[in-house]
């Protein structure tokens, strides 16, 4: 696959789908995943889109430097791989980090976004304690034993039980994830504050909330969409990985707002 350089040397890899002069669709997977959480997607989007989809730094096969990231960093790695693959501008689509890197890219890469999709996604911790727990649990246990929690708290218990193949390939991702780069990333999640960048957004918005999300509240999303002029909110029955837990209606979803 190819390989972007992010501005601190970083390797970020990456994969291109879809035809050469189509619109570009840039994808963001969520915490402890890589781009193979859009394999449901993908077929269907690039059809329409030349789809991009990466690995965020610390997952997959991009590089894991030690942390702590910031959203910034993240941002201007998403914008070397959109660089990297001829993109001047480009469609968003983003889950959970996904969707917090997405605001950034809404609030300073306005020149790029045409559109944005920001799914099951927040724009700022008040309470970061949570998040101190997390990177606490994961640096003195690893991932393996934090699998199963993020798991029950991904998808709802109906889809755990009859649909165990998807949360088995979505938690190898998890527990293959390097552990610096999820530490790293999470340190970013637990820093970020959108509050003011998020409302000067300016490009078309549609935020995408799980009805049964534990992890990024339907209320985050609401207050997001209120922030934005515009941005309309499209409810799932699902809980955070609403794009595997509902890959149908997610696919429709994005497509519908994305070519209207």
């Amino acid at each position: 696959m190819p390989t972007a350089t992010a501005k601190d040397g970083c390797p970020i890899n990456y994969q291109v789908e879809g035809p050469a002069d189509a619109p570009v669709l840039l994808l963001c997977n969520s915490l402890g995943t890589d781009l193979h959480m859009w394999d449901d997607q993908a077929p269907a989007w690039s059809n329409h889109f030349r789809v991009l989809r990466y690995d965020r730094r610390g997952h997959g096969k991009s590089g894991a430097p030690k942390g702590p990231y910031t959203m910034d960093m993240l941002g201007n790695d998403a914008l070397a791989v959109a660089d990297a693959a001829g993109a001047k501008t480009f469609n968003w689509c983003g889950l959970s980090m996904g969707g917090m890197v997405g605001q950034w890219m809404g609030a300073n890469a306005r020149d790029r976004v045409q559109k944005l999709v920001l799914s099951n996604t927040h724009y700022y911790y008040a309470d970061k304690q949570p998040w101190h727990d997390r990177i606490k649990f994961a640096r003195d246990n690893g991932l393996p034993k934090l699998s199963g929690p993020q798991m029950e708290r991904w998808f709802t218990k109906g889809f755990r039980e009859t649909s165990p193949a998807p949360v088995a390939k979505v938690a190898a991702m998890f527990i293959e994830t390097n552990l610096d780069g999820f530490i790293g990333c999470c340190e970013a999640v637990r820093d970020m504050d959108f509050r003011a960048s998020t409302p000067t957004i300016t490009a078309p918005v549609m935020v995408i909330v799980g009805a049964q999300d534990p992890a990024t509240l339907p209320e985050y999303g609401h207050e997001i969409a209120k922030m934005i002029k515009g941005a309309k909110v499209t409810t799932l029955d699902a809980a955070h990985l609403s794009n595997i837990e509902q890959p149908k209606a997610y696919t429709e979803a994005v497509l519908n707002f994305l070519a209207h």
